[in-house]
């Protein structure tokens, strides 16, 4: 009969390499997280991308840099063990809903964006909303990052290195954010 200490009293996980070096640092998913958000989900360029005759490909990609970086600072900001995957959910949520509204809305005159105040361009039709098409781009948008994000093992770090991270991932996301508005609004794009 062999002794099962470990496996009995559930200390066996502390050894397998697997949750400690197989997990995902979660700077990753932060940096995905946000970039599907800013990118993915930014309907203005997909519309720059498919509408021929319309310039600004520059300023949409600044938008979804802007977008990127603010979401990549906010979830540096919760991406402690506990909170990274719920603020993840509602971020990637958020943002698939903001891009099915923004799809059902017909496409802005260029330059109207900026000076159109944003509840103007986001008033949400809900009619439109509860299409198969919308729904279906809805599910598509959202369901699969989030997938993703509750079925990563994201990897444990220290109190001090967890810190670390999160501050220069704010950092780092607040920069690039505060440098892409500043290219916006300063009309440089």
């Amino acid at each position: 009969m062999s002794l099962k200490l470990f496996r009995s009293t559930g200390y066996h996980s502390i050894l397998d390499p697997g949750e400690t070096r197989g997990a995902t640092h979660p700077g990753w998913v932060i940096l995905g997280a946000s970039m599907w958000a800013g990118f993915v989900c930014n309907a203005g360029l997909w519309r720059q991308l498919f509408e021929t005759g319309r310039p600004g490909l520059a300023h949409a990609l600044v938008i979804g840099t802007l977008v990127a970086g603010a979401c990549a600072a906010l979830l540096s900001l919760l991406g402690w063990h506990k909170t990274l995957k719920p603020a993840a959910t509602l971020l990637l949520a958020l943002s698939a809903l903001a891009a099915c509204m923004a799809w059902n809305q017909p496409a802005p005159p260029p330059g109207s964006v900026l000076e159109a105040p944003i509840a103007s361009l986001m008033q949400p039709t809900w009619a439109g909303m509860m299409r198969w098409q919308a729904l279906a781009l809805l599910a598509g948008l959202a369901l699969v990052p989030m997938i993703w994000v509750w079925n990563t093992q994201v990897r444990r770090l220290t109190g001090p290195r967890q810190l670390g991270v999160n501050m220069t991932g704010m950092l780092a996301g607040g920069t690039l954010a505060v440098a892409s508005a500043f290219l916006l609004f300063r009309g440089l794009v």
